[in-house]
């Protein structure tokens, strides 16, 4: 009797990995409740009961007022209470098991079996004895699931709550991408190459800088593996996202260019005082410079930190010319200042407008006078050219209507 009751402490203990001091805490407890109710005692009332199970031989030894009783004696009610008590600790120490375990693992990937869905709600099988969820909003867009399907996901969040432990996972998140690269690149897992920066638009496109310390290794072609193997088993687990590796560089213009893979980048003016980067790019390279609904320009931005303008060279230089029009009539402005302005990365006059006379002061020696003279001049043609703007959007709303009259009749 008292071995089979140590066999089953251990059984439970490894299936529901709890600390073995604990359950026989939690019987111990139960059958003083027991005992308790039993003898019409409350906590802490004179008379008060003692229980200890020997942890080797499962002796149970209890007393009442220092008199050993037979605590299998006590009848069907008390033994109904300790059983009730015994359920209720061994499922809080269930999940307190359990919420140390995930939250420690908070981050990483886990496989799970799709168990069902629950109003847009994947709820995932971990263990036979774990259920995660994959909300909505942390699903792929276009993937489904069925049941009993194999699945991996990143423990994003581990929440405990009153009556369970509530572990929320995701799909989306940009560190998936980063565990997958871990996961399928040795040289990731062991930091012989670093992910610099990343950015994600879930289902659709990922960018992702990598750079190395190791002049031996190749970075972006270890990532993408012999023939793609390695890229190829992570674009698969995600569904056919596309996956743009680009080698980083402490350079922001090397950055910025490589970010805008595959378009081929003609010319770069950074300006730090905006934060903003104009990239210039020949025609036939401006559509994939912006991507299908500018998703590539919009990765590169978010993937380089920089906010990023795609000109052409005829725009470019529109912007230029506007800018030394609008300044030639200020004493002491010559080809030389606007050459300094090009260099500072202000190639517009809403450029001009938008960091101020400070930094024309301080980084161009400009007198305090002169400088606040060429930003009204930049403010007054910053509202001529919104002006033209408006005019020509307008008149090309109206060519629009017209050919749509003409197609009708």
């Amino acid at each position: 009797m008292n071995q089979e009751l140590i066999r089953i402490v251990d059984n439970i203990a490894r299936d529901k990995n709890i600390d073995r001091e604990s359950i026989f805490q939690d019987l111990e407890a139960a059958m003083i409740s027991a005992a308790r109710k039993h003898f019409g005692l409350q906590h802490g009332a004179e008379g008060d009961i003692v229980v200890y199970i020997d942890r080797s031989t499962g002796q149970i030894t209890a007393y009442k007022d220092d008199v050993q009783i037979d605590i299998r004696q006590l009848g069907r009610i008390p033994a109904q209470t300790a059983k009730q008590v015994m359920i209720q600790k061994i499922k809080a120490d269930e999940r307190d098991s359990i919420y140390a375990e995930y939250a420690q693992r908070k981050g990483d990937i886990v496989n799970g079996i799709v168990a069902r869905y629950e109003g847009g709600v994947l709820v995932i099988n971990v263990t036979n004895r774990v259920e995660a969820i994959l909300p909505k909003s942390e699903q792929i867009t276009g993937e489904t699931h069925h049941p009993n399907e194999r699945i991996r996901c990143l423990i994003l969040d581990v929440r405990d709550l009153s009556n369970q432990v509530k572990i929320i996972l995701s799909r989306t998140h940009p560190d998936f991408i980063r565990r997958l690269f871990e996961l399928e690149v040795p040289e990731v897992a062991e930091g012989i190459i670093e992910i610099k920066s990343l950015a994600r638009e879930a289902g659709y496109r990922t960018k992702i800088a990598v750079d190395t310390l190791d002049d031996k290794v190749d970075p972006v072609g270890a990532c993408v593996g012999v023939r793609g193997s390695r890229i190829r088993n992570i674009v698969d687990e995600l569904g056919g996202e596309k996956i743009d590796i680009v080698k980083w560089s402490d350079s922001s213009q090397n950055l910025i260019a490589n970010a805008l893979a595959p378009a081929k980048v003609s010319e770069i003016a950074i300006c730090f005082e905006l934060g903003r980067a104009t990239v210039v790019v020949t025609e036939d390279q401006l559509s994939l410079a912006i991507g299908k609904h500018g998703q590539n320009v919009r990765l590169a931005a978010r993937l380089t930190g920089w906010d990023i303008d795609i000109l052409t060279p005829d725009e470019y230089n529109k912007e230029v010319d506007r800018m030394t029009e609008a300044l030639k009539d200020v004493e002491g402005i010559d080809d030389s200042f606007i050459d300094k302005l090009l260099a500072l990365g202000i190639i517009s006059v809403l450029d001009l407008e938008e960091v101020g006379a400070a930094p024309l002061v301080e980084e161009l020696d400009v007198p305090t006078e002169q400088a606040e003279k060429i930003i009204t001049a930049a403010a007054e043609a910053s509202k001529k050219a919104a002006a033209e703007n408006v005019q020509t959007q307008a008149q090309a709303l109206l060519r629009q209507e017209k050919n749509k009259k003409k197609k009708r009749k």
